[in-house]
């Protein structure tokens, strides 16, 4: 029986559209060569340019489109240019995390064969893991809250047990599925400052009390400082990392780094409910228009939200679909075949696209 599934889309801003469109029709693509499922799309507003035109980023028909799909795709958000009144940047993409409860910012860092990587890795070092980031509170809870008194300005860290003990949950239930699938050891690190803060002494607390129901892993800290030289010392020890919501932010980047920049990075948020997919890089104005845009990080994140659709609802398709997907982007990657300028390569956004499909269907 085919099974259909509503997607919210929104395109975004700078190079968002540009990669959104051929992303959608790729995916259009493989739904109808498929009899296990049909995916039906809903664009929707938000974003830095629709603040500018019209006063709101995320208009609330738009919120409450999202929050009635089954799965979110979010494309590149925000311009330098424009800005709340408090000078902080349009942001619809961490309003949606906070709205939908999207706790768990899942940041995957893999390094393959032939990929641009400026690490030098010796052939038995095998990069890859996960980093999963606490997407709705830490650092960024007063986001938009102003609080300047004069010559100093503060911000709020929030830490909940509720939500730290999904999130840890989280995390430990995917280092048992990449152990069982053969993709890690079974190993969660917490990463923390709790050596100086006492919200991040909570934060381990909670963690290792999580961890020890999962007898069958190993659980370890690990400080924010030391993981950050580690990532690039020894990537390879790692499997899952769990962190706050500032420092994983800070990290992906430099996960997104050794997997040879943003082009490549995909992501997912994913609460109890509702889940996004997006590319972790930004919106690029500088080249929005040209047909240059790498829109590999958007079909990865595609193709995770295609992988989560056939996991949550038992469509064995959509998880082998989402594989292809990502074996067609890394075989593009390791033979430098109609890939774009950033990659060494000199294809279009659409060209790039096009020769996945090809291989694809």
């Amino acid at each position: 029986m085919t099974k259909t599934f509503q997607i919210a889309v929104f395109e975004g801003d700078g190079i968002g559209p540009e990669i959104m469109a051929p992303t959608v029709d790729l995916l259009s693509a493989l739904a109808k060569a498929s009899d296990a499922y049909e995916l039906t799309f809903h664009t929707v507003n938000a974003g830095a340019q629709h603040y500018a035109d019209t006063g709101v980023s995320l208009p609330a028909r738009s919120l409450e489109t999202a929050r009635k799909a089954d799965a979110i795709l979010l494309s590149a958000m925000g311009l330098p240019s424009i800005r709340y009144p408090d000078g902080t940047e349009i942001s619809p993409q961490i309003e949606l995390r906070k709205a939908l409860h999207l706790f768990a910012g899942v940041r995957p860092v893999r390094i393959t064969p032939g990929q641009p990587t400026p690490l030098k890795l010796a052939d038995d070092k095998i990069v890859d893991f996960v980093l999963i980031r606490e997407s709705t509170e830490g650092l960024f809870y007063s986001q938009g809250s102003r609080d300047v008194r004069g010559d100093e300005a503060y911000e709020t860290l929030r830490i909940t047990r509720d939500t730290s003990e999904k999130l840890f949950r989280f995390a430990l239930k995917l280092a048992q599925q990449r152990k069982t699938k053969g993709r890690g050891p079974g190993r969660v690190t917490c990463v923390d400052k709790a050596n100086v803060f006492s919200a991040f002494a909570f934060f381990r607390e909670i963690f290792d009390a999580e961890a020890a129901k999962y007898p069958d892993l190993t659980a370890d800290h690990a400080y924010v400082d030391a993981t950050a030289l580690w990532m690039v010392e020894k990537p390879w020890t790692f499997d899952v990392m769990v962190t706050e919501n500032m420092f994983g932010d800070i990290l992906s980047d430099l996960g997104a780094g050794l997997m040879g920049g943003l082009g490549l990075a995909p992501s997912a948020d994913i609460g109890e409910h509702h889940a996004l997919f997006q590319p972790c890089h930004g919106s690029a104005p500088d080249i929005a228009g040209q047909g240059l845009a790498n829109p590999f990080a958007m079909i990865l994140s595609a193709a995770m939200m295609l992988d989560w659709l056939g996991e949550q609802h038992g469509v064995a398709a959509m998880c082998a679909d989402a594989a292809r997907l990502q074996a067609a982007v890394d075989e593009a990657i390791r033979t430098r075949d109609t890939v774009t300028r950033d990659l060494g390569g000199t294809a279009s956004t659409k060209g790039a696209v096009a020769a996945l499909s090809g291989k694809l269907l």
